[in-house]
């Protein structure tokens, strides 16, 4: 009862009695122009269009003497010269401490059949990161519950990591086996652009109902309009901000930059903006910079973290294509998912010579990375001389090197998809047997 007077008594307040009115003077495919708010307006405000049979979101991408232009959040079916529109100031959400376990969708609604009240203050989707001064270091390392990540790829807390796929390589089940295994108070997860059947798919089976306990999930689904599905990884990143600063550490999972990025050039481009970079427009970096510089160690004022995930459709594994370049370039470090890999059956597919956590070396003890430079090396002399040994060409006896990965090679591989129950300290314990390191200590 009390929360439902307290969402209540917040919303009264947070009501505002007098809101600036234009009109729809020009309608076109897929724009509108509006008059009556170019004094009032700002870029990026959202308005509503209040048409003769219901609501439409907008957001104001241009603004001139003429009048505001806006992008509709939708079709823009039915509306009419001389609709009224009501500009409604910048976007925001008002997270609250009870949403976790929720699905929402980017405006703060639920999605999952049940009501939600709103929090006490509303937040900016669009808000700046801390400053650079101000923000602690990085972390301990974190447990995981997978080998590869407690080992040779540690994430540590307040990082933020890159996962690097194509489709159907096993990205999903690698996020809801993080979310399990890492160690954090709250877990914010953005669904961009996903399919509608795949976030209840994720929702109730890859994250299951443990996962969901201490999760919010903010979904936008493929067939919503460009401005739902950018605005989804901005809400979620407020969301995550607002439990950082109840100083609390946060696990953020965004799948995926590569569909906010698609929805950033729909925008773009319908504003105007030339594209460039392979099809996307010059503002689409930093755009993703500024969405990755918000994650990270908090402020020692805050005492709170932000550990975040950031994954990257990559056709044919192209790292170079301009959304993996870009955050790749801004991240601490980049795990690669490859087909190859995934289509013999391990999972993770991880590829550990083409992914690095930057984490090391000061992640590690001085044991420890030593062990991690062996593994390395052992995976490398196998990769470069794989193509021999599988045709049969390899002498046995003519390198050393090769002669050592061949014989550590099959458990190594196996090594880098085992779960990890027990935590970095025995997984370490393994790898230096597997390694042949039987008078390892860490």
């Amino acid at each position: 009862m009390n929360r439902g007077i307290d969402a209540l008594a917040n919303d009264i307040r947070n009501l505002s009695p007098v809101r600036p009115v234009g009109r729809v003077v020009q309608a076109s495919h897929g724009t509108l122009t509006v008059g009556g708010l170019a004094g009032d307006a700002a870029l990026g405000d959202h308005v509503r269009v209040e048409l003769r049979d219901g609501r439409l979101r907008g957001e104001v991408i241009d603004i001139s003497a003429q009048g505001a232009i806006v992008l509709p959040d939708g079709s823009g079916d039915g509306i009419r010269i001389g609709d009224p529109v009501v500009l409604q100031g910048a976007p925001s959400i008002a997270p609250a401490s009870h949403w976790v376990g929720r699905i929402i969708d980017p405006f703060g609604a639920p999605l999952d059949g049940m009501g939600l009240s709103r929090g006490a203050t509303p937040r900016p989707v669009r808000a700046a990161p801390p400053r650079a001064t101000e923000r602690g270091p990085l972390g301990a390392r974190l447990t995981t519950g997978l080998a590869v990540f407690d080992t040779m790829l540690p994430l540590v807390r307040g990082q933020r990591l890159g996962v690097f796929a194509g489709s159907g390589v096993g990205k999903s089940t690698l996020l809801a086996n993080l979310t399990k295994g890492v160690d954090a108070d709250v877990t914010v997860i953005a669904l961009v652009g996903e399919r509608g059947r795949e976030v209840r798919e994720f929702v109730e089976e890859t994250l299951g109902q443990e996962g969901r306990k201490k999760a919010v999930v903010v979904a936008a689904t493929s067939d919503q309009p460009p401005l739902s599905r950018r605005r989804a990884l901005w809400s979620a990143m407020s969301v995550a901000e607002f439990f950082r600063d109840q100083g609390q550490h946060v696990l953020f999972l965004a799948d995926s930059v590569t569909r906010f990025a698609e929805a950033h050039r729909e925008i773009a481009l319908a504003a105007g903006e030339t594209s460039s970079l392979r099809g996307f427009p010059p503002s689409v970096a930093h755009q993703i910079m500024t969405v990755a510089e918000r994650a990270g160690p908090g402020t020692a004022q805050s005492g709170g973290d932000i550990t975040a995930i950031f994954t990257v459709l990559v056709a044919g594994s192209d790292m170079e294509e301009p959304i993996a370049d870009i955050l790749r370039g801004v991240l601490d470090g980049h795990v690669v998912l490859d087909r190859q890999i995934a289509e013999r059956g391990r999972y993770p597919a991880i590829d550990l010579l083409r992914s690095v956590s930057r984490s090391l070396p000061r992640a590690a003890s001085d044991p420890e990375n030593m062990l991690i430079k062996l593994a390395r090396q052992r995976l490398g002399a196998y990769d470069r001389a794989e193509l021999m040994i599988q045709s049969g060409l390899y002498s046995p006896g003519s390198d050393p090197e090769v002669d050592a990965a061949i014989q550590v090679w099959p458990a190594l591989d196996a090594f880098l998809a085992e779960p990890s129950p027990d935590g970095p300290a025995e997984a370490f314990r393994k790898l230096a047997g597997i390694l042949g390191q039987h008078s390892w200590t860490g």
